[in-house]
């Protein structure tokens, strides 16, 4: 047995960025990013004081949909785990809030994204979140390798 060190090439990520039905998803969550984003700016701004648990959901969720939006859009291992985070607290936060805001609506005089499970959106930010984990799990590299074995 030789004991010659072994020289391979440095892996690397050369798949493409996210195309067709992974594409619509990362458009949406930009396009909710920038939403919630300038919703939570103008909404800090105005008063943070009226309503600072609404207004702070609110930036929490500019700040969630901006991470998932920038991880969904890459391929990298620890974007898809940034991503799933992401995706998954949305999720939760979609679900608390919009429970909270129905069964103690003082909590929220003033209304967020995910309010009312975000009925203010057309119940967008309720589904767009089963939306990206289905296809986080369906562009699941590991997933895709397996489907493709069996064949």
């Amino acid at each position: 047995m030789s004991k010659q060190p072994v020289h391979t090439a440095p892996a690397t990520d050369d798949r493409p960025p996210a195309r067709g039905a992974g594409l619509l998803v990362v458009a949406v969550y930009v396009v909710f990013a920038l939403a919630a984003s300038a919703r939570a700016g103008v909404q800090l701004v105005r008063g943070a004081a009226e309503a600072p648990l609404a207004y702070g959901l609110s930036g929490l969720a500019a700040v969630v949909y901006v991470l998932a939006a920038v991880a969904l859009a890459h391929n990298g291992r620890r974007m898809r785990r940034l991503a799933w985070t992401a995706v998954t607290i949305e999720l939760l936060g979609v679900l608390a809030v919009g429970v909270l805001s129905v069964a103690q609506p003082d909590l929220f005089p003033r209304d967020t994204v995910w309010s009312h499970f975000g009925g203010g959106y057309g119940y967008v930010p309720l589904v767009l979140p089963v939306l990206g984990l289905f296809w986080l799990w369906r562009s699941s590299p590991g997933r895709v390798a397996r489907a493709s074995e069996s064949r």
